[in-house]
């Protein structure tokens, strides 16, 4: 091999290296930036909470119907090529968001989560086929660190255009349409699969429990975080301002706390550091109610809590890579965004059940959330 087709390979990793995180990115900020966006919208139009929750429930719709096809056509259309459809796709969904009666916006928002399933499933995939065993749980935490800046960049923009108008639909139209751009350089490579899977995610969720239990547990607590805890801090007597930081905070803490965590993952057992990132997130919650007394050890604790919570999901992506591959694979990343898609319905609602009932309602619903899948780990390790 001569210098430069070595100079090339090394030019190429890096760019489809850098498309993987193009595409994490646009899921995240995709979804934070709609989920948001649409339901102000339709409250200033003044629909009703029951039809909004209608038009959120949409969403997941086409998540589910992507989740059933995308292990049956990938191997026909290719990942990259998928990839590319679904950034357009979401870029054109966006667009039009603001140019259409509100009756359209229901079928605009499952095309939306369709497209959202097909980066979500693809860029694990994609991720997983350019790391090795010894780096997997790096490459992967790279990976939902890139998620995380993508779920902060939605509110980032809401807060620096506003939600009013066009514009900040434009925006993630725009956004979506220069990943798909990157992603579309010849030199971005991605892996061919041969075969398709004809099994149904009922099948994959049997295959991967603990997985399924984990990508459940992360949409559930970060959903209903993003919901409740500037609530949660506001009835105990922090001002808006400080409150609204706090998701911040926790946002900077996933972000920059996936590699050493990553780094870990290469080096131990990662069933073993998934069921110790889980227990110390569900100390951790319960350590909330006493740290909210204290502005620094609030953001201390919130800090190193939204690293470990996400680092669950960030080793258990590892382990799923390691242990299967080809269709497989690809079918257990599409059932995993489904049941994404279900933590995020179910988490708000039961951290809302829980507030009402006491005070400190979501940190004791994140806790228990957090206890349950560690045990539920520390079962399956004992039964393999």
């Amino acid at each position: 091999m001569t210098e430069q087709n070595s100079a090339d390979m090394v030019t190429g990793n890096l760019l489809s290296r850098g498309a993987v995180i193009a595409t994490a990115m646009m899921f995240g900020l995709t979804y934070s930036l709609s989920a948001a966006l649409i339901a102000l919208d339709l409250a200033k139009l003044n629909m009703d909470e029951a039809l909004i929750g209608v038009n959120a429930a949409m969403h997941a719709l086409g998540v589910l119907v992507m989740a059933f096809l995308l292990p049956r056509i990938v191997a026909r259309v290719g990942i990259r090529r998928l990839v590319i459809l679904a950034l357009i796709l979401s870029a054109a969904t966006l667009a039009l968001f603001p140019v259409t009666p509100v009756w359209l916006w229901f079928p605009l928002r499952i095309l939306l989560g369709a497209a959202s399933e097909v980066m979500f499933v693809l860029s694990e995939t994609w991720t997983n086929s350019l790391s090795t065993e010894a780096t997997r749980a790096r490459a992967m935490a790279a990976y939902t660190a890139a998620l995380s800046v993508g779920f902060a960049a939605g509110p980032l923009i809401l807060s620096s255009v506003g939600t009013t108008g066009a514009t900040p639909f434009l925006i993630g139209s725009a956004v979506a349409l220069t990943a798909a751009l990157f992603v579309a350089s010849p030199r971005v490579t991605a892996p061919a699969f041969d075969h398709p899977a004809k099994e149904t995610p009922l099948y994959f969720m049997r295959l991967a429990p603990v997985a399924i239990g984990a990508i459940t547990l992360n949409a559930a607590i970060e959903t209903a975080g993003l919901s409740f805890l500037a609530l949660y801090a506001v009835s105990l007597g922090w001002n808006e301002v400080g409150a609204t930081r706090l998701m911040s905070c926790m946002m900077v803490g996933a972000i920059l706390l996936q590699l050493p965590i990553g780094w870990l993952g290469d080096r131990m057992d990662r069933m073993r550091l998934v069921s110790g990132l889980a227990l110390a997130a569900g100390l951790g919650a319960l350590v909330w109610p006493l740290a909210l007394t204290s502005e620094i050890a609030t953001y201390a604790l919130l800090f190193v809590w939204g690293g470990a919570f996400v680092g669950v999901y960030t080793i258990m992506l590892a382990v799923v890579g390691s242990r299967f591959q080809g269709s497989d694979l690809i079918g257990i990343y599409a059932a995993m965004g489904l049941m994404w898609g279900v933590g995020a319905l179910v988490g708000p609602v039961l951290a809302g059940l829980a507030m009402d009932l006491v005070p400190h309602g979501l940190a004791f619903f994140a806790a228990a959330a957090c206890f349950a899948f560690a045990a539920s780990s520390v079962a399956s390790r004992k039964a393999a």
